[in-house]
Order: structure tokens, then sequence, then C-alpha cells
């Protein structure tokens, strides 16, 4: 696996195949399941290492803000987003810098595995099968060997 923390991430890792066919995500885990993001949103992968300045007002998923590399990144705690139990940050917890239209967010993450190429025709809607009111925030979901993998929608990740 190639060590992406700390660096930017190479968005033509691998082989290019037909890029209309398939997408590339960066599987992370959170309470143990995987979930995916597309590289084409990821700036960085960070260690949880930074001082996190909390601002008032804000939702309870912010956990506040980071000076990263001189731009002010807001934290957001996808556990608290998804409505999943809180769990004590341990030497794998890491960060994801998004990009989405010029605004970045850091996301918490328990893991960061790798990133991998999916078929886009394997993804299905999470509306067939669940109920969960946060199914706003996935665009589908897919089984990539003995995994299954829910692809996060980070445009509506992203709204706050």
């Amino acid at each position: 696996m190639v060590n992406i923390y700390n660096t930017k991430i190479n968005k033509d890792t691998g082989v290019n195949t037909n890029n209309d066919k398939t997408i590339k995500v960066l599987s992370f885990v959170l309470d143990d399941q995987e979930y995916g993001i597309d590289i084409n949103y990821i700036t960085t992968v960070i260690e949880n290492d930074y001082s996190i300045t909390r601002v008032p007002g804000t939702p309870k998923f912010i956990k506040g803000v980071i000076n990263l590399r001189g731009d002010i990144v807001p934290i957001m705690e996808l556990r608290n987003k998804l409505k999943l139990p809180p769990v004590e940050d341990t030497i794998d917890t890491k960060v994801i810098v998004v990009d989405f239209n010029e605004v970045l967010l850091g996301i918490k993450v328990d893991k960061v595995n790798e990133v991998i190429e999916i078929p886009k025709s394997s993804f299905e809607p999470l509306s067939s099968i669940s109920d969960d009111e946060n199914l706003e925030y996935y665009q589908g979901i897919s089984k990539v060997g003995d995994k299954i993998i829910i692809l996060i929608d980070i445009e509506k990740i992203i709204e706050i």
C-alpha cells in the first residue's frame, strides 16, 4: 500500500482503465463498516494529532478547526454526523481532507485502508435495502471481493 499520510493523494494511482466505467475510492472504516470516498475529492490524509480549536456555535459533529499548511480546515466527526456511537481515538484514527467546490473539510475516521477501483455498475442504491435516516449521505453500496463498501456522498456530507 502506498504511504498516503501527510502527502497529497496521487489521483492517477494504478493502471488507467476506462474511467467512465470505474471509480477510484479511498476505503476507510467507521464502526467496523467499510466506507469509501471518491479520490477526486481527497486532497490528503493526515494523522489525528493536530491541535483542534473549538468554534462556538458550530454543529456537534464539527469538532473545531485546524491550521493545515496555512489553511483553516473544519474537522468533522463523521461518526457523530452519521449518528454512530462515539469511540476513543486510536493510533489508526486519521483525518481525510476533502475539497468540494473549494471548500476544505477534514473528516475524522477510525481507520484508512486503501485506494480501490470499483466498477460503477456494481453500486446499488441503499434505499432499496435500508430505511436509515442517513441515506441521503450515501451514494450507494457495492460488493468488492469479500467486502461491502458504502460510498459516501461528499456533497451531502459537506452540507451543514
